[in-house]
């Protein structure tokens, strides 16, 4: 069994934003596996198998389990706490293609996804599962989702930015302010002066 990612854009993913309950909880919903297309990966998803994943994450989440994801993806299928943004609510499937909704995690990762997407940044997202791929057809078999994951969108084909909480954490005052993040998640206007903070250090990072 091999570890697959596959990332999507924003645009390939039709990602949408919405929150609910007087704006307290955000989501972002979208595509986050194609199938029956071979991708970048040079991979190929068929309906049925991403239909099987679909289903049995569905049941999980359905039966109680929570299904966490992270900003950006590590190289292995562990969920680390400490990069927790957001929790899988729900999937299906409509074509080919497997459908997600994420809820956006008052964490401090998820603390700077929400403020990246109401400052008008495009966010992906990146299924992360295991399966078998076939080396002629690159035909995926045996696919499990363990997660789905954001990620930062290339700006151009080929084009991969440094995703933005890396350039906060390498930009002077980033590690002080993901600290400060932990402790204030319970004192809102504390919030909302991080959230201030945060807010300048992406324009200062989209200037450079």
């Amino acid at each position: 069994m091999q570890i697959l990612s596959e990332h999507l854009t924003f645009d390939q993913a039709q990602v949408v934003v919405e929150s609910n309950n007087e704006g307290k909880d955000l989501y972002m919903k979208g595509i986050c596996i194609q199938g029956n297309v071979k991708n970048a990966n040079q991979r190929v998803y068929p309906t049925f198998e991403i239909s099987k994943a679909v289903s049995k994450i569905s049941d999980q989440i359905a039966g109680g389990s929570s299904v966490l994801g992270e900003v950006d993806h590590p190289e292995d299928l562990k969920i680390n706490l400490d990069r927790v943004s957001h929790m899988l609510t729900s999937m299906w499937m409509d074509g080919a293609n497997g459908y997600g909704k994420l809820k956006i995690l008052p964490t401090p990762m998820g603390k700077l996804v929400e403020t990246m997407l109401q400052s008008g940044v495009k966010l992906g997202v990146s299924s992360r599962g295991s399966g078998n791929v076939d080396e002629g057809s690159g035909n995926v078999s045996e696919f499990d989702i363990i997660t789905v994951d954001v990620v930062a969108q290339p700006s151009a084909p080929n084009a991969y930015p440094t995703p933005i909480y890396e350039g906060l954490l390498n930009m002077r005052g980033g590690q002080q302010l993901l600290g400060v993040a932990k402790a204030v998640r319970h004192d809102k206007q504390a919030q909302r002066h991080l959230k201030e903070g945060v807010i300048q250090l992406i324009r200062d990072l989209k200037i450079k």
